[in-house]
């Protein structure tokens, strides 16, 4: 074996032990939101623990063995639909956040369903963030929305998981109270949101495009004056027709007062627009093995 596949495989090894404590961080996390924030007040955040949640409500059965046991026909319905390594890390991720929501023996928080919608929302999407983060999935649910987009395009997955959602909700206002449902939307809302944070990281960086005849000279003083590289895009212009390239940098928030300026002194004319760039990678920023 040569120096190249002994990095290689390090480097895979590597790769899998963060994964691998990314689940097991994320299932603590996403499990215990339960006991400390949702099971006290009585609220389903969508799901098969969203089902199993209500049948605990009801029948006063244990919420993570009843969620792993209604996992296991999924998984042997959707399992061909993914890679070996996402079924096998999923599996792993299931049966974990399912003990981590039955062992996990800590107090209740808070007994303000609001509080409690809003905390333990918020913890369950940065729990299953961190899990997806790992490369895996908590439930059958996704591999059978991948199956059923696969067969029906028309359905996306996360129109069918949206489904699925409604339906948990429904259940739950059915037999726990409208209440403790329209909690439950709450909580979902904030699971979606804080999920989405941890998969695409808090926006802190900055993507700006300008449009300028002086693009020469706005491009030479963003290299030097900031220390910042800039792309030039092809653009043509509709109304004139004529070729001028878009620049495209992206910097820090604090670094926008700067380039304004440098753009503002070169070409009064020009047109800039600001958008977020929720994760930068590479060169000046944060490096891709994530240190």
């Amino acid at each position: 074996m040569n120096l190249m596949d002994k990095w290689r495989d390090q480097n895979v090894r590597r790769e899998t032990l963060t994964a691998y404590l990314l689940i097991v961080l994320g299932c603590a996390v996403g499990g215990a939101a339960y006991p400390l924030f949702l099971l006290p007040n009585n609220i389903a955040p969508g799901g098969l623990t969203g089902v199993a949640t209500i049948l605990n409500y009801v029948l006063n059965v244990p919420v993570g063995t009843t969620s792993m046991l209604l996992n296991i026909p999924l998984f042997l319905i959707g399992w061909k639909a993914m890679g070996r390594v996402f079924v096998v890390r999923s599996l792993v991720a299931t049966v974990l956040f399912s003990l981590s929501i039955d062992l996990i023996r800590l107090p209740a928080v808070t007994v303000d369903p609001l509080l409690g919608s809003l905390f333990g929302g918020a913890a369950l999407g940065a729990g299953l963030g961190l899990i997806l983060r790992g490369g895996a999935t908590t439930g059958g649910t996704d591999m059978v929305a991948r199956m059923v987009h696969r067969r029906v395009p028309a359905i996306s997955m996360g129109m069918f998981l949206m489904m699925i959602d409604g339906l948990v909700v429904a259940g739950a206002a059915m037999t726990i109270g409208i209440t403790e449902a329209l909690y439950a939307l709450i909580a979902i809302v904030v699971t979606s949101k804080v999920l989405d944070m941890v998969l695409t990281g808090v926006s802190s960086n900055k993507a700006c495009y300008i449009m300028t005849e002086r693009w020469e000279r706005v491009t030479q003083r963003v290299m030097k004056e900031m220390d910042r590289g800039a792309t030039l895009l092809e653009a043509k212009g509709a109304y004139s027709g004529r070729e001028r390239p878009v620049i495209l940098c992206v910097c820090s928030p604090m670094e926008v007062a700067r380039l304004k300026n440098i753009v503002r002194e070169e070409d009064e004319a020009a047109f800039m627009f600001i958008t977020e760039a929720f994760e930068a990678l590479g060169e000046g920023f944060a490096k891709w093995n994530g240190e």
